[in-house]
C-alpha cells in the first residue's frame, strides 16, 4: 500500500473523529515535489483547532509516521503539520479564508477519502 495514502487516510480520519470542518484532500503530487498530499481542515475556535492537531499527532504517531516539522501551535490560528509525503493544514474559520489554499493550490486534484 502506498504510505502516502496511508499517511493522508490517518490524517483525514483523526480531523473527522474530532470534527474537522470542510475536510479537504489535495493531490498536489502533479504539481509539486514538497509532498503527495495537502490535507485541509478548520476548527471553530483554537481550542478545537488545538484538539484537531493533538489527534492527528497521536493517531500519526501510533502507525510510526514521523513528523518532520511543525508550524504554529499553542493558540495559533494556523498549524502547519508537515509529514514529507503529506502537509496538514489546520485552520480556525477567518485564515482559511484569508490563505485560501485550495485556490493557491488549483493545479492540484481534489480528492475524496473514499479514493485514497
Amino acid at each position: 500500500m502506498n504510505q502516502a495514502k496511508e499517511m493522508a487516510r490517518t490524517a483525514y480520519d483523526a480531523l473527522e473523529e474530532k470534527k474537522g470542518i470542510d475536510i479537504k484532500i489535495i493531490d498536489i503530487s502533479q504539481v509539486s515535489v514538497i509532498a503527495d498530499y495537502f490535507i485541509i481542515a478548520t476548527g471553530n475556535n483554537s481550542n478545537q483547532v488545538s484538539a484537531l492537531v493533538d489527534n492527528v499527532e497521536e493517531q500519526m504517531h501510533k502507525k510510526n509516521f514521523s513528523m518532520k516539522q511543525r508550524e504554529g501551535g499553542g493558540h495559533s490560528p494556523w498549524v502547519l503539520l508537515d509529514y514529507t509525503d503529506i502537509i496538514v493544514h489546520i485552520f480556525e474559520k477567518e485564515s482559511r479564508s484569508f490563505y485560501n489554499l485550495e485556490h493557491l493550490w488549483h493545479d492540484g486534484t481534489e480528492i475524496t477519502r473514499q479514493s485514497l
